[in-house]
């Protein structure tokens, strides 16, 4: 049996492999995402300086509201957009998508597909 402590040695594993490809290729921002069982939140961070220049989540008071009896995908994909909103309000248009350990499935690709038809390339 698996213990707890090496699934999430494996988790963080997984993470900073795929970190480690998306500094290594680009010079771009990240766009990183993280998913908690109820919530989701991205920054747009410029990992040569150290920077967030944007961020996005449902724990957001502006937004909270809006998202009331949406389910959990679609808070994700407003999250999207509105995080595109403020990146390109930063000057940010094209990003680095750094999802983590996560599958790019569901709530991940939600997110992902609604950032790129509001505005941001990656």
């Amino acid at each position: 049996m698996v213990s707890t402590s090496q699934k999430h040695s494996s988790r963080r594993g997984k993470a900073s492999s795929v970190r480690k490809k998306v500094r290594r290729t680009t010079t771009r921002p990240r766009l990183s995402v993280f998913r908690s069982l109820n919530n989701i939140s991205c920054q747009v961070i410029d990992d040569l300086r150290g920077h967030t220049m944007a961020a996005a989540s449902t724990t957001e008071k502006e937004i909270k509201a809006s998202l009331e009896g949406l389910n959990k995908t679609d808070a994700a994909a407003k999250v999207g957009a509105l995080l595109a909103e403020r990146a390109k309000r930063a000057g940010v248009v094209k990003v680095a998508f750094d999802r983590g350990a996560y599958k790019y499935h569901g709530r991940i690709k939600a997110l992902a597909d609604a950032a790129r038809q509001a505005g941001l390339e990656f």
